[in-house]
């Protein structure tokens, strides 16, 4: 009896090994084909980066060129002030970055560790903001900017997009997760506020204002509604506004486009390949207390 029981235990266990690794060779496959599916249109942008415009048409899509023009990255920047393109989307980037940072980092410790009157009704009127689509709120921020004579400005492009209720969000969950006690130590040695929120909170989230760097850095780089409505001027436009030059009403030079588009893709690549252990711990962290 206790060999039939055994046999039928080890019987058991061989189908659960065999359904387990069947499993997750149908997980791996699925992966690799979405991840497949997902690289496929980066892989295109690169081919077509090094061939001629002739080649980009041909169908079907020859996924190798036969002569690799290295020369269209150097056609890019002459053609078309690349590099002024380049610097004004590092700054206005980098200046939103720092200042949403900023201001979202204030306005999350308030929610995490102030009690005031109606805190719980503000933010939830902060969480819904989040519900609200870019395009309903453009018409208003534009008349705004025109009020104030930022038309065409830098001013367009950065002080609209310091506010981020989804950055309000994350930092509170992060500030919620460092203890009490540190604050209350502090506050015994006489520690103010601000002096609490500034040497305790700000080094303690690093991994946070990282992860939350990194997405608002990645937004204000691939803007291009926002931009191409308030800037007139070629001098202030932004890298992905730039590249608009390379399509004309009847033609589209398509690889120096995509040659520009592997130049903007680069500097948003490298700065995540940099940063992803903050990204990974920063996301892993910011929800540990609700």
């Amino acid at each position: 009896m206790e060999t039939i029981q055994s046999t039928a235990k080890a019987s058991i266990a061989i189908k659960r090994s065999t359904l387990k690794r069947i499993t997750d060779l149908i997980t791996y496959a699925i992966l690799i084909t979405f991840s497949g599916i997902m690289i496929l249109p980066f892989i295109w942008m690169v081919s077509s980066s090094l061939k001629n415009l002739d080649e980009v048409s041909e169908i079907p899509i020859r996924w190798i060129p036969e002569t690799f023009r290295f020369s269209n990255y150097v056609e890019v920047f002459q053609s078309i002030p690349m590099g002024r393109f380049i610097l004004n989307s590092f700054f206005v980037a980098i200046s939103v970055t720092v200042l949403a940072i900023l201001v979202s980092s204030l306005a999350a410790y308030a929610f995490a560790r102030l009690n005031f009157k109606g805190k719980s009704t503000l933010f939830l009127c902060f969480l819904t903001t989040m519900m609200i689509p870019q395009q309903v709120t453009m018409i208003p921020n534009f008349l705004i900017m025109k009020e104030f004579g930022w038309l065409n400005t830098y001013n367009a492009l950065i002080f609209p997009q310091l506010f981020t209720a989804f950055g309000v969000f994350m930092l509170r969950q992060f500030f919620l997760s460092i203890p009490v006690e540190l604050e209350e130590a502090a506050r015994i040695d006489g520690c103010s506020r601000f002096r609490i929120y500034w040497n305790i909170m700000i080094p303690l989230a690093k991994p946070a204002f990282v992860t939350l760097g990194i997405f608002i850095f990645l937004g204000e780089w691939n803007s291009f509604l926002w931009p191409l409505i308030v800037i007139d001027s070629v001098a202030l436009q932004p890298i992905q506004v730039g590249l608009r030059t390379f399509q004309g009403e009847f033609t589209t030079h398509w690889h120096l486009m995509m040659a520009g588009a592997f130049i903007a893709e680069l500097p948003v690549l490298l700065f995540y390949v940099f940063c992803q252990r903050y990204i990974i711990e920063g996301i892993a962290t910011s929800g540990i207390k609700g």
